[in-house]
């Protein structure tokens, strides 16, 4: 006989405890599932144990460069990667717990730990369980995709969940991939002391940005002495009889062998949909596996909704969390909110960082609109050359018409922090002038937004 929840969650990453405990908190009897580690992705793989390994990282590259700015440290420089992992392994470890108490310290909530598979539109079955609900929720996030790669299967490689568990420096760490993920990887480990070669497929690193952005991440990357080779597509892998990996590439180098000790897979996630049950109820899915959805998250099945990574609807845990806003304030509020009004907005979180928040100039100029745009060198901002940290630049994007900020990115010391300013303001819906006629503090990286926006010019 099946247990009857008001609710059921299926995953625990970054929308499902914080429905579930809403859910619960309104009275409802809740159910959720876990398989595996509690916080799913960024907790426990992603955004939380990374940047825990990026700040590692950039300690020992302060530490190496102190001389720079007048500070002198006796002694060579050396990274205890046993010790930046134990580091690491706390940070993750304290979030993943407090995701674990938070759900079971909560009232009408009852853990289901296992497998969940859907059995129907209204049954989810966990080991020799059945739950049933006519409200199902599912949150089982995504994992690194593997890519069709001859000679992959006799390889020992690491993707970005198992690299987690390297408490070593890698002598030559391969990075197939020069997006997102994999430059992170790349400047974190050749910080710690690795050499790094990283191989991407297309003409410019993380290709969906602009090209002024993928080439002065190209270039900072070169300058920490990373390896970077582009329009690579990889065809085969190779074990040599040294014990190291090769990478045969076709390129237009001359050498399109590159060999290394050991192998990381960054070409993009895949999400958990696979070995959900979904052939047993009318849950439909696109051609890669993500569950479609409306602009209120629900599925194709009324009752069932789908939330996080699992959606398509975006890849980040600010996305995830904001699913679950969406969901709850529909259907606890009232309040008929769309994950059609969210405006795309990320970072990446190399060093410096980049901040990123709506259209790109590319596809400003592909929509054919009146624009205006606005761009200054970070070189030109105090805090940066202060920090003696002066890569990278500020562009803004605006409508010729509307007035409205279209789009930004600032690639540069603190942008993930200052691009901010623009999104609230993007959000409000307001004038350019809003942000462009506003004092800011001096001397930040964000002063600077106001003059840029000071100086638009139209587009050429």
């Amino acid at each position: 006989m099946a247990s009857k929840f008001d609710a059921i969650v299926i995953g625990t990453g970054q929308s499902g405890p914080a429905l579930a405990a809403a859910m619960a908190g309104r009275g409802m009897n809740v159910a959720i599932i876990e398989r595996d580690l509690f916080g799913g992705t960024c907790v426990n793989t992603g955004c939380i144990p990374t940047k825990t390994l990026v700040a590692s990282a950039r300690a020992a590259y302060v530490a190496r460069n102190a001389g720079k700015y007048g500070v002198n440290i006796d002694g060579n420089i050396s990274v205890d990667m046993k010790a930046v992992k134990a580091r690491k392994d706390d940070v993750a470890g304290t979030s993943n717990k407090n995701v674990e108490s938070w759900m079971r310290g909560t009232e009408n909530l009852t853990i289901f730990e296992g497998h969940g598979r859907f059995g129907s539109d209204t049954t989810v079955i966990v080991g020799d369980e059945t739950l049933e609900s006519d409200k199902i929720f599912i949150n089982v996030g995504g994992r690194a995709f593997v890519p069709d790669i001859s000679g992959l299967e006799n390889i020992n490689y690491f993707t970005n969940s198992n690299m987690m568990d390297v408490d070593f420096i890698p002598e030559h760490l391969l990075i197939i991939g020069g997006s997102y993920i994999g430059l992170e990887f790349a400047q974190m480990y050749r910080r710690f002391g690795s050499e790094v070669t990283v191989i991407e497929k297309s003409e410019s690193l993380i290709g969906r940005e602009d090209p002024d952005v993928s080439e002065t991440v190209k270039e900072f990357l070169e300058n920490e002495g990373i390896n970077i080779r582009l329009s690579a597509d990889c065809l085969s892998v190779e074990k040599e009889t040294d014990g190291n990996i090769s990478v045969i590439v076709e390129c237009e180098e001359d050498n399109n062998k590159v060999t290394g000790s050991h192998l990381l897979l960054a070409v993009g996630r895949t999400p958990n949909t696979h070995d959900l049950g979904l052939e047993n109820t009318g849950i439909k899915i696109d051609e890669r596996g993500y569950i479609k959805v409306s602009d209120k998250l629900e599925t194709s099945v009324k009752g069932i909704w789908a939330i996080g990574d699992c959606n398509g609807r975006g890849a980040f845990t600010h996305t995830s969390y904001n699913d679950y806003e969406i969901v709850a304030a529909n259907l606890l509020e009232n309040d008929p909110r769309s994950v059609d009004d969210r405006i795309t907005c990320y970072g990446l979180f190399t060093d410096p960082p980049l901040g990123r928040v709506g259209m790109t100039e590319d596809q400003v100029r592909k929509s054919g609109r009146k624009a205006l745009i606005g761009k200054r060198m970070m070189a030109r901002v105090g805090r940066a050359r202060e920090r003696g940290e002066t890569e990278g630049f500020i562009k803004v994007i605006v409508d010729a018409d509307s007035k409205e900020i279209l789009g930004a990115a600032i690639l540069g010391i603190e942008g993930d922090e200052a691009i901010h300013c623009l999104i609230d303001v993007m959000y409000a819906k307001a004038p350019y002038t809003v942000i462009s006629r506003a004092v800011h503090i001096h001397p930040t990286v964000s002063e600077l937004i106001p003059t840029v926006l000071q100086s638009l010019e139209p587009f050429e």
